[in-house]
């Protein structure tokens, strides 16, 4: 009996340590590589082969970073160019998931909706989001539109592309069981496409983002008098490489801030849904 006992908790303690130990490697290995990255990123810097108005090394710009922190610098610190950068983000992508979800469930469903909106958004997806730059600066000037529009044209196909997928690929059985029931058309996209393509929507809302964020900083490299990409071009202008290469990593860290709720956000939705 107790020989019997023995292999189940050995077997348990083997499972627990390899858990431990995935778990050691889960942070472990991109810890090494981000070390790894500053330490080869200051080597550099400081063996004189770029020099450093160009090159700077990342203790550098973390003090730049920290000095733009609480310097005002072209008109605000850099939290104030953030906010500026966040707001246009959420304005563009916000509009995009408003009209490209509902509008992709309803493409989904509705076979001449399909047929009339395809053609045209299949040839304005392949237009890059910087293409719209110019027409967002003749149109707009440096107002929010301009940002807005950019933003929008990157951020709006992932969501409308992943909804419409959401809605063919559901199972034909749930739509039958509401038909059954007597739902019509508006009743089926609302209660049961949308439960039911929550997986893949929220999946291309996490592309949508990462597009939207970096065509939003394309259109504050031209067309806007705040925000980060307006920062990074006055610091270029002036040949602050610091100022720049501090921009750079503010845009990555928030991004990477963005993508991470989002995974969460969907993680949360696979389970819910799996349920």
């Amino acid at each position: 009996m107790a020989e019997a006992l023995s292999v189940p908790v050995v077997a348990v303690g083997a499972a627990a340590r390899r858990a431990r130990a995935r778990s050691r490697e889960a942070w472990l290995l991109p810890a090494l590589g981000v070390l790894g990255f500053f330490a080869l990123w200051q080597a550099v810097a400081m063996s004189g082969w770029v020099p450093e108005r160009y090159l700077p090394g990342p203790l550098t710009v973390a003090r730049t970073i920290v000095e733009l922190s609480t310097k005002p610098y072209s008109g605000a610190t850099l939290w104030g160019h953030l906010s500026s950068s966040l707001v246009r983000f959420g304005t563009g992508f916000a509009l995009a998931a408003a009209i490209g979800i509902p509008l992709g469930l309803l493409m989904g469903w509705y076979r001449w909706l399909d047929d009339v909106v395809s053609p045209f958004f299949e040839a304005l997806r392949f237009i890059a989001p910087i293409a719209w730059v110019p027409f967002a600066g003749l149109w707009f000037g440096t107002g929010i539109g301009g940002p807005t529009l950019v933003i929008f044209s990157g951020a709006f196909p992932p969501c409308l592309i992943n909804a419409y997928r959401g809605a063919k690929y559901v199972d034909r059985r749930l739509v039958e069981a509401a038909r059954t029931l007597g739902a019509g058309g508006p009743r089926i996209v609302a209660e049961v496409l949308l439960p039911a393509s929550l997986p893949a929507i929220v999946a291309g809302l996490r592309v949508s983002a990462g597009i939207g964020w970096q065509s939003l900083i394309g259109a504050e490299l031209i067309v806007v008098a705040s925000g980060v990409g307006y920062m990074m071009v006055q610091g270029q202008l002036n040949v602050l490489t610091p100022v720049v290469m501090a921009g750079m990593v503010a845009i990555g860290i928030v991004g990477v801030v963005i993508d991470v709720v989002l995974r969460w956000f969907e993680n949360r939705i696979r389970k819910s849904w799996g349920r």
